[in-house]
């Protein structure tokens, strides 16, 4: 008989482990393990309950016990030793066991419980078989038990093991498409294995189409800044003549037809350890904004440098001629010298005014001097200050006469007023009507400056706001200004709680117009 028993044995323990190298779910692998235990014991139930992290035993698998009695066996759950194999026992077993059957009413009179232990005191939980005839458990039956046991405790490391290796492969391919910089990996033939979101963006590839294709079929360069490329690195012996990253910047080709985005690729090779490579992880960044930076940068250096060099140059001439000794000047004459240094050194007032404020602003600094305003007022007066400077614009005026009061701050709102007036002059060199009119709505006054100028091209309407930007035509680079005007006004406005925005048809001219809450 015993024979038998050893076959059936060595069956049961060959089919865990063909269960536990075939599949990694682990409520199914301990139920096997479970039901192989009791039957080999003669038993007619059992139960394993694993070690949770917070130091409490939970049932994860049981065999013959109805699951609506199941919670009556919590109490063998108690007082469970955390060491390992040598001197397990748990206190007063057997009493438990006698009221848990009562409770429960099942007729089960003998329980076997052994520890799941992984290493020498790494304790995983406890499998439990109970019998309801016979004497008790035998050294030959415990041993065998515990051989169950040792199958389960690899069960549920394995498991682990996996579960964890699932979490961190879960945790980075988030971590790879949620990634506000594209991330592409290719395989040793250049081909790629994973592509992220953030560089479909960049690119218009979609994830799925660009995966399998080659490095070169999706990233392609329509220009490229000096330096080697992955190709021309290669050829020279990287990464494996440097195991240094390798950088490559330019503007990258898009599949949809759309603009060229600016990126910076940074390469870096991944090899195993005998030093062959695996992979090439590359790490893609948007450098459009960082360009546009620099460009308004340099635009700001150049306008800047331009605007202040004309006024000094007036004002150094001018105070040259009038300090010569050699000429006697006329009082007229000198006067009007007089004149044309202190509008230049006004304009130089007004230029360093305007960077102060763009600092304000950018640092959140704009102050509101709150108060009533009479919008329609304060435009009549900044309209007869320009009609004065130019006899080539006519400047109208026109507000309904219950136009309201609104609270702002009235300073702050002529500079609007100024700037709005002074570019409708300025961009419409042949004269014209120069129109400010004031309307009303339930919750709003808007008032709207408009010119019979150049206009602006559709595709710049939407930038004429920021700062140092100006429309790129003639006329814009033969026209004096800075191009804070329209920020500084933007941002008055809407530190108003309100909003201002701009039309134009190329040629037939502009109308920028303000909104601001009713008081």
């Amino acid at each position: 008989m015993w024979p038998d028993i050893r076959v059936q044995q060595r069956d049961y323990l060959l089919e865990i482990l063909r269960a536990l190298t075939g599949q990694l779910d682990l409520g199914e692998v301990l139920r096997m393990i479970l039901e192989a235990a009791v039957n080999m014991l003669g038993g007619q139930a059992g139960l394993i309950a694993l070690l949770d992290t917070d130091d409490s035993f939970t049932v994860r698998a049981s065999y013959g016990i109805p699951s609506a009695v199941l919670h009556y066996f919590k109490p063998l759950l108690s007082d469970i030793p955390r060491g390992g194999r040598d001197g397990f026992d748990i206190p007063q077993l057997d009493r438990k066991m006698r009221l848990v059957a009562q409770a429960a009413g099942m007729g089960l009179h003998q329980v076997v419980a052994l520890p799941m232990v992984m290493g020498s005191d790494d304790m995983l939980g406890v499998i439990y078989v109970f019998r309801a005839l016979g004497g008790s458990f035998t050294r030959s039956e415990r041993r065998l038990l515990q051989s169950f046991a040792d199958q389960a405790a690899i069960a549920v490391h394995n498991a682990r093991l996996y579960s964890q290796v699932v979490r961190e492969k879960r945790r980075l391919d988030a971590i790879l498409e949620h990634s506000a910089d594209g991330v592409f990996i290719l395989d040793t033939n250049h081909n790629l294995t994973t592509f992220n979101y953030a560089l479909s963006r960049m690119t218009g590839w979609q994830p799925a189409d660009a995966i399998g294709r080659s490095h070169d079929e999706v990233i392609r360069w329509a220009r490229r800044e000096p330096g080697m490329d992955l190709t021309e690195a290669e050829a020279g012996g990287w990464p494996l003549s440097s195991r240094s990253t390798l950088y490559v910047e330019g503007d990258l080709e898009r599949v949809d037809g759309r603009e060229p985005t600016s990126v910076g690729i940074t390469y870096a090779p991944l090899t195993d350890r005998d030093g062959r490579l695996v992979n090439i992880i590359a790490n893609v960044r948007d450098i459009t904004r960082f360009r546009e930076a620099e460009q308004a940068k340099s635009t700001f250096v150049s306008v800047i440098s331009h605007e202040l060099k004309t006024p000094v140059s007036l004002i150094k001439g001018y105070a040259s001629t009038l300090r010569r000794e050699d000429a006697q000047w006329d009082e007229a004459t000198i006067l009007d010298s007089l004149q044309v240094i202190e509008e230049e050194a006004d304009r130089l007032t007004d230029l360093i005014e305007n960077l102060l404020e763009v600092t304000r602003l950018q640092s959140g600094l704009l102050s509101l001097q709150r108060g009533h305003v009479h919008l329609d007022r304060l435009a009549e007066r900044v309209a007869v200050k320009f009609q004065r400077q130019s006899e080539a614009h006519t400047i109208v005026t026109e507000f309904p006469d219950d136009f309201p009061i609104v609270e702002g701050d009235e300073n702050r709102l002529r500079q609007v007023l100024t700037n709005l007036i002074g570019n409708a002059l300025k961009y419409s060199p042949d004269g014209g009507e120069v129109r400010v009119e004031g309307r009303v709505t339930s919750d709003e006054v808007l008032v709207s400056v408009s010119d019979e100028g150049v206009g602006i091209p559709p595709d710049e309407i939407a930038r004429v706001f920021e700062r140092f930007y100006r429309v790129d035509d003639a006329l814009t680079r033969k026209t004096q200004g800075t191009g804070l005007g329209l920020f500084i006004a933007q941002s008055v406005i809407e530190a108003h709680g309100g909003h201002i925005w701009a039309e134009s048809e190329p040629g037939q001219g502009a109308t920028f117009t303000f909104a601001l809450p009713r008081a």
